[in-house]
């Protein structure tokens, strides 16, 4: 009940629009009773055309001067005077003008309310899909480490749209079916309040019945969500490493791996799909012993007693028949509620994952940079680990100084830089930008400080022109976005694009050689221009003359700005103010280049002795 009130907490946009589909559904259910109501009189008229009286006869016998019995006299009567006045020939075309009308009144309301329910069903699914995505967007990098892209997709997309279903079964099938129901029996009993209350009998134990298989399918349908991520994950990492895939011969393998997961979801789906159309069929196998049961009583009350007329008890099976669709509707309602249920227990688990990295209250508005970086005694180790990825580090960094991190594998460089920009928090101590705990800075303003370029650049499925403006807006003028693919020796390469600036360049930039990737990444951080600049093995996976053009703008985008570079080809840092040498997560050298290579036995001469031979 938690979960799906926090479903319904989302209707609250949508009051108007819920209340007018509720005012229709009762219209519907309204105008659809009196279709069935007039079919007693319509026979009447048609087959007795000299007792236009027949229903009220039928109705009030054997009534007894009751409560029940008045009641139903007098809305006999009302009908009486109004509906069934007149000779034959008027009542007959009363009665056929008068289902007419209901018809198509009870058809207008059923269309209008199935309008303004699904205007409100969309509108929920956008909302909880929106914040959703909004709310990935503040998760730290810590949570993407550990959760599967896959997994997530499933959620946004998936799991969203199944919780949608538990609105559509609140206020279409939990509303109009009753409402329906309500009024085909509230005719029933008008009709025959002895032949109504033995049919109600077999409601308990389709009830009971219903509640047993809804419980099933609920867990079923949380292990069908789980293998739905499953298959998204292995499409989605076959897609973006269909390069991999195909250089290794690996197709048979990954259709293989493909078809397992196809199989796992297919055999999930037939167990919840075999639970599910269970339901329907009991309740209309109990239904047709109700009213087998139904035929020989009434049949007794018409025939041998004549307590019935034979219209009202045709009249009576009409109605009883017009709510053997409703309640069969509702035989499935709490079944897909249940499987909406399990989706909202994944949509709101994702909701409820708090960011570890968040503002504090009253964070500090820093709007420019000024001095220095300082790392104090900062170490950090991941949450599903054991060992420190970076042991007691403290340095220092003057505002425009170049400091390059240099080590094998593992030692800690990515995870020192990615500290910076807040990716992660440290276990340990602090970091401090000109004297200010980076902690206590607005997130916001402190990323606005920093430019990244990384190995694996990031593009996006739109023009280079978009690319290179990415966070600037879409008006930002093109003569600063020209001049900043020029100092990033990008801009001829892009006039030969088939749209120039304008060109799609794919998804991940996709058309673009990763040489021309990386200069358009470096030509977006240069018209960001920001004060800081964080280079990852920018140049590692470069042929040599697009590293020369490359290094070439990265020269150009260091100029006057405090720059941290990871370096795999140690010829590209020779010039830095500073070497820092990680082993292990600690500092084990700092220097300058040549100051580090006289140093004996010293990592960074061993690294440049092993590049270059000497």
């Amino acid at each position: 009940m938690k979960l799906f009130k926090r479903v319904l907490k989302y209707l609250k946009p949508f009051r108007f629009h819920i209340a007018l589909s509720m005012t229709f559904s009762i219209l519907f259910a309204l105008f659809n009773g009196i279709t069935i109501y007039l079919m007693v009189p319509l026979m009447n008229a048609l087959f007795q055309p000299d007792k236009n009286k027949a229903v009220e006869t039928a109705a009030s016998a054997n009534q007894g001067g009751s409560f029940l019995g008045s009641a139903k006299e007098s809305l006999v009567k009302v009908f009486n005077d109004y509906i069934l006045s007149g000779d034959t020939h008027i009542v007959l075309l009363k009665i056929c003008t008068i289902l007419l009308v209901s018809f198509l009144l009870k058809n207008a309301f059923g269309y209008l309310q199935a309008y303004f329910l699904a205007y409100a069903e969309q509108g929920v699914i956008r909302d909880l899909r929106n914040k959703v995505y909004d709310h990935i967007h503040k998760l730290p990098m810590s949570f993407f480490k550990n959760e599967k892209t896959g997994n997530l997709i499933s959620r946004v997309l998936n799991d969203v749209y199944l919780v949608q279903t538990s609105i559509a079964n609140i206020f279409l099938n939990m509303v109009r079916e009753p409402l329906t129901i309500a009024g085909c029996l509230a005719i029933a009993i008008i009709l025959s309040w002895q032949m109504t209350l033995a049919s109600i009998i077999v409601v308990p134990i389709a009830a009971a019945i219903i509640s047993w298989l809804g419980l099933k399918i609920r867990r079923q349908s949380t292990l069908l969500q789980e293998k739905m991520s499953d298959i998204t994950t292995v499409l989605h990492e076959t897609i973006t490493g269909v390069k991999i895939v195909k250089a290794f011969g690996m197709e048979e393998y990954e259709k293989k791996k493909f078809h397992e997961q196809t199989m796992g979801f297919f055999k999930t789906n037939l167990r919840i799909t075999r639970i599910r159309n269970i339901a329907s069929p009991t309740t209309e196998v109990l239904t047709v012993i109700m009213a087998a049961f139904m035929l020989y009583y009434g049949g007794t009350l018409v025939l041998i007693d004549h307590k019935l007329e034979a219209s009202a008890f045709l009249g009576f099976f009409l109605a009883i028949s017009q709510m053997m669709n409703p309640i069969k509707e509702l035989s499935g309602v709490n079944n897909r509620i249940q499987e909406s249920i399990a989706a909202a227990e994944r949509v709101f688990d994702l909701l409820d994952t708090e960011p570890k990295i968040k503002d504090i209250d009253n964070p500090v508005e820093k709007n420019d940079f000024i001095g220095d970086i300082e790392f104090k005694n900062v170490s950090f180790r991941y949450d599903d680990g054991i060992e420190l990825v970076l042991d007691d580090v403290s340095f220092d960094v003057k505002k425009g100084q170049i400091i390059a991190f240099v080590g094998s594998s593992g030692s800690g460089k990515t995870t020192l830089v990615d500290l910076i920009p807040r990716f992660f928090d440290p276990t340990g101590g602090q970091i401090l930008i000109d004297n200010v705990d980076i902690k206590s800075i607005r997130i916001a303003n402190l990323r606005k400080f920093m430019g990244i370029v990384t190995q694996e650049t990031v593009l996006f499925n739109e023009s280079v022109r978009d690319n290179i403006a990415y966070g600037l807006g879409a008006n930002f003028p093109l003569d600063k976005i020209v001049a900043a693919a020029k100092a990033a020796n990008a801009h001829d390469f892009i006039l030969e694009l088939p749209k120039g600036y304008d060109t799609i360049i794919g998804e991940r930039g996709a058309k673009l050689s990763g040489g021309q990737r990386q200069r358009i990444s470096i030509a977006r951080a240069l018209l960001k221009n920001p004060p800081i600049m964080i280079f990852d093995e920018a140049t590692s996976a470069l042929d040599n003359e697009s590293e020369v053009l490359v290094q070439e703008a990265i020269e150009r985008l260091m100029h006057d700005r405090t720059t941290f570079v990871i370096a795999h080809r140690l010829s590209t840092i020779k010039n830095a103010d500073r070497i820092i040498v990680l082993d292990k997560g600690k500092i084990v050298q700092d220097g300058r280049h040549e100051e580090l290579l006289l140093a004996e036995n010293g990592i960074y001469k061993k690294l440049y002795e092993l590049q270059f031979r000497l």
